[in-house]
């Protein structure tokens, strides 16, 4: 298995899918209360959370086994703030996929709505905590300089040869 930049390659699919549910769960659940499609559609949103939440385990347990290679370059508190992050988007994932299941078991009656209902807006808490997560991971790899681990760089020095800092802790490329 290639498990150089693992993680990296890793995180997209569950940040993706985060964006995406909102719209797929409201979507669905505008057909179901039309009676556009039947309840048993929503097993569509089932399948892509449930894709979600298994993404996301993946991309979790891959960060949590480069978490070791990082730490000499990046201070602890910030992967932990990552580390933290991406298990609360985790845990909310699952917890909408079970409500999920829950508005499928109860498709024929009016609560298996109302508990669709509940998932969608689940799904757009799961989106802030997607965001959070990919910020965090984000200053990571921007702001502390965990891409040096993978790059070469000795702790301490910019991350790519052509590459200075500026006045006030910004980096600057020097290929203009």
């Amino acid at each position: 298995m290639d498990t150089f930049l693992f993680h990296p390659k890793l995180v997209h699919l569950p940040i993706a899918l985060g964006v995406l549910m909102p719209l797929v769960a409201g979507g669905l659940l505008v057909a179901w209360w039309r009676k556009w499609l039947p309840g048993r559609a929503w097993v569509v949103a089932i399948a892509l959370q449930a894709a979600l939440v298994a993404s996301g385990v993946l991309a979790l347990r891959s960060g949590e086994a480069e978490e070791e290679r990082v730490e000499p370059f990046v201070a602890e508190s910030a992967v932990e703030a990552h580390e933290e992050a991406a298990e609360a988007f985790v845990w909310a994932s699952g917890g909408v996929l079970a409500v999920m299941a829950l508005a499928l078991a109860l498709s024929t009656r009016r609560s298996g709505s109302v508990a669709a209902l509940a998932a969608t807006a689940g799904t757009v808490v799961v989106l802030g905590l997607g965001y959070r997560t990919g910020q965090a991971g984000g200053d990571l790899v921007y702001r502390h300089g965990a891409a040096q681990a993978f790059t070469g760089a000795s702790a301490g020095e910019a991350p790519r040869g052509d590459v200075t800092e500026r006045k006030g802790g910004e980096r600057e490329d020097d290929d203009d």
